[in-house]
């Protein structure tokens, strides 16, 4: 797999409702894995008969006992993998979607010091889109736009991707209190990943989709994701241009916001009393509502062009010197 020695390579699978495809997924991990975490999220279906029934000295298997979604699930296994001296740790579900043939794509980038952590992209394989449900497509669509919003990662496509990769580096750096231990696990990870600066990357992949069903629902997905997802990009535009720095990208938002606010205002506030009055305002008296909206407007979308040339290049791995024991406590109590 890679010239490097001394490269310890996990992978965790949450489990639950997949004891049905789980045998199939364990025996399809390649050999150079060195450890296969499964946590059994108390799956109502019997996980450990499964795990239990395979003579292989890697599996490790884990049980909640109570259920704490996909998150909940991973965090367990991330835990796990570290105090196994894990240099690289593979998310996998266990429903069998993930071909176990594109883990060495998936992990090259952070071997090769390239990136932090690396993600699945279904779009990127144009001829296997018309493999996904059609309520799925759209749906990641508008998550996608949303997501690369609150994450500031605007390359990235196919956020809610289940198939990745992460450099026990960049894993020890995160705030894991701030990420979402159920169905917005994905999302809430790549937001604390860019408060990190950590390099993501996309690997293109196809997805199998079989007659498994999703545990998703789609009321909640509707309601909750958007709601987190802004929560998250407030919280980004405050940490990434207030808190951390101050640049001109903290100026337009700021005047961006004051001015349109103000053209909207002021335009609304004439259009009522036109209206009520019956009596047209003066093309001066419009004027004054709307050249400050469109300087405003002007000045968010400067803001987001700069946002989009922000994202992180340079990987947390080539950055070594901030991996002190004072610099990684910090990073935990932010």
């Amino acid at each position: 797999m890679s010239d490097k020695p001394n490269l310890t390579m996990v992978v965790v699978i949450p489990a639950y409702r997949c004891a049905d495809q789980l045998r199939g997924v364990l025996d399809s991990i390649p050999t150079y894995i060195n450890h296969i975490i499964v946590v059994d999220d108390a799956s109502p279906d019997d996980i450990y008969s499964v795990v239990s029934g395979i003579d292989d000295s890697r599996l490790n298997y884990i049980r909640h006992t109570h259920n704490q979604g996909v998150g909940g699930a991973m965090l367990t296994g991330y835990n796990r993998a570290l105090e196994l001296g894990a240099t690289i740790i593979i998310k996998m579900d266990g429903d069998g979607q993930m071909d176990p043939d594109f883990i060495p794509a998936l992990i090259t980038p952070i071997i090769k010091e390239n990136a932090d952590y690396t993600k699945g992209n279904r779009f990127l394989v144009l001829t296997d889109l018309r493999q996904m449900p059609k309520m799925r497509f759209f749906g990641n669509l508008g998550l996608t736009f949303l997501t690369k919003l609150a994450s500031g990662y605007w390359h990235i496509f196919d956020p809610n991707n289940g198939f990745t990769a992460i450099h026990h580096h960049c894993l020890n750096s995160l705030n894991k209190s701030n990420i979402h231990q159920r169905y917005f696990f994905e999302s809430s990870l790549l937001i604390e990943l860019y408060h990190q600066r950590a390099v993501v990357l996309d690997i293109p992949m196809p997805a199998r989709y079989g007659d498994e069903k999703s545990s998703l629902s789609m009321v909640r997905t509707a309601f909750e994701f958007p709601y987190n997802l802004l929560k998250g990009f407030v919280k980004r535009v405050l940490w990434q241009y207030y808190l951390y720095d101050f640049s001109a990208v903290s100026l337009f938002i700021i005047m961006g916001i004051l001015l349109s606010g103000f053209g909207t205002l002021w335009g609304g506030y004439v259009w009522y009393v036109a209206l009520v009055e019956g009596i047209p305002r003066s093309a001066g008296t419009v004027m004054l509502g709307v050249l400050p909206f469109i300087l405003g407007f002007q000045l968010l979308l400067q803001a987001l062009v700069l946002d989009i040339r922000n994202i992180p290049k340079v990987p947390l791995q080539q950055k070594k010197h901030i991996y002190s024991s004072e610099w990684l406590e910090k990073q935990r109590e932010r």
